[in-house]
């Protein structure tokens, strides 16, 4: 595991169903964005260490949809979405449904804003449609996917792979 030397910050807001992201990065929003909209790319770091990432569909535009599955010891954990809006380098605002959980369908909205000198800040915000479903996403190990996820990110920007 690497160490890192950004903190990634996931607060539940008390007021709406909504979990927050923040994390900084030494890399251009460029390079962050491509990750996320890049599928060779994205299957290298979303997600836990232990888990294998295979992208189905990956069409990242405006009205686009995606599909993937991450796979650990013979389990399979699928997860799909459509695009909504993607704005090269800014912002991508899609939604996000795990297919163990159907009926629960979060709205999420990713920004990166230039921090200067080849670093970036990413915020996402994901707005489930109920606190039940926020708690369980909470619950669900959503924190170490996401930790080990961006450790593996700034890893990946590391080797000059995502621009």
């Amino acid at each position: 595991m690497t160490t890192t030397k950004h903190e990634t910050e996931i607060v539940a807001d008390p007021t709406v169903p909504l979990v927050r992201i923040i994390r900084e990065f030494d890399a251009t929003p460029a390079q962050v964005f491509r990750a996320h909209t890049d599928p060779d790319l994205l299957a290298r770091w979303l997600g836990p260490r232990d888990l294998e990432m295979e992208v189905l569909t990956f069409d990242c535009r405006t009205g686009g949809e995606y599909r993937y599955v991450h796979r650990r010891d013979g389990e399979e954990y699928f997860f799909h979405g459509c695009f909504h809006e993607v704005t090269p380098a800014r912002r991508i605002v899609q939604t996000f449904t795990f297919e163990g959980m159907p009926e629960a369908v979060a709205l999420e909205t990713m920004t990166i804003e230039d921090l200067g000198d080849g670093r970036c800040r990413l915020t996402g915000e994901s707005l489930c449609d109920s606190f039940e479903g926020r708690d369980g996403m909470l619950a669900s190990g959503m924190e170490t996917g996401i930790v080990e996820g961006y450790e593996r990110l700034d890893e990946l920007v590391a080797t000059g792979d995502a621009g």
